[in-house]
């Protein structure tokens, strides 16, 4: 088992920034790889971005070049520094985690909220 603790969230205003963090603890070493999700209301849960063990990085089309997944391993910490930030991306904010197994494990889920 994964736990996964989320920090970092809050109220910014059209084009500010936010940088949020996930801690794992428990079983680290299955983790294969890291990453966030974020779910709208009235939405679906979608992949904003992910980072695997060997730094292989995917990003949603919607906030490529302005989010950046980063992931320190020691920690077993994965980032996401949101830049120029819009009100679509005012959403809760999941941390993820997957092993070999395909197995998901989430956090508790942190709001983003963008004003304009």
């Amino acid at each position: 088992q994964v736990q996964l603790v989320e920090s970092g969230g809050g109220l910014v205003q059209l084009g500010g920034s936010l940088r949020l963090s996930c801690a794992a603890s428990g079983s680290i070493s299955s983790i294969n790889a890291m990453g966030w999700y974020r779910q709208a209301p009235g939405k679906q849960r979608e992949l904003v971005a992910e980072i695997t063990n060997g730094g292989i990085m995917t990003y949603a089309d919607s906030v490529k070049g302005r989010f950046t997944v980063s992931r320190d391993a020691a920690k077993s910490t994965v980032y996401l520094q949101m830049n120029s930030l819009k009100p679509e991306d005012t959403a809760v904010y999941y941390c993820n985690a997957r092993d070999a197994r395909f197995s998901y494990y989430w956090g508790q889920g942190t709001q983003v909220t963008v004003s304009s």
